[in-house]
């Protein structure tokens, strides 16, 4: 299992969806910046940073420029909707399509097509 750093949004979701457990279940060790403590734009750049200076984990990122910029860094990238995929693949959550509900109740952005697609990963369908 990958060490793994994560941002704000990541920590937040599974918090509110109530499995704030997958973490450390599908990681070596987890690191989370201090500055994800206090304010999410701190957050992100501390995450990016802190991938850097590590070397070798992973960043829990969901925001779409902090992952474009993870890429062009050659950082390896998970978001809160992958979790969710391995976590299932492993036995933790039994429907990915459930865990997706509860997060796009609590306002969880994620657009039809993203949506359809995880769950094909997940081996599930609308």
């Amino acid at each position: 299992m990958p060490d793994i750093v994560c941002d704000t949004s990541s920590i937040q979701y599974l918090h509110q969806i109530e499995l704030l457990h997958l973490l450390p279940a599908l990681a070596g060790r987890i690191f989370i910046p201090p500055a994800v403590l206090h304010e999410l734009e701190e957050g992100r750049s501390c995450v990016l940073m802190l991938a850097i200076e590590m070397r070798g984990v992973v960043a829990v990122l969901d925001d779409g420029l902090a992952r474009k910029e993870a890429d062009r860094r050659g950082i390896p990238v998970i978001g809160t909707l992958g979790l969710l995929v391995n976590a299932k693949r492993v036995g933790l959550v039994a429907s990915v399509k459930e865990q997706i509900d509860r997060l796009q109740f609590h306002r969880f952005r994620l657009s039809p097509l993203t949506r359809a697609a995880v769950l094909k990963l997940a081996g599930e369908t609308e």
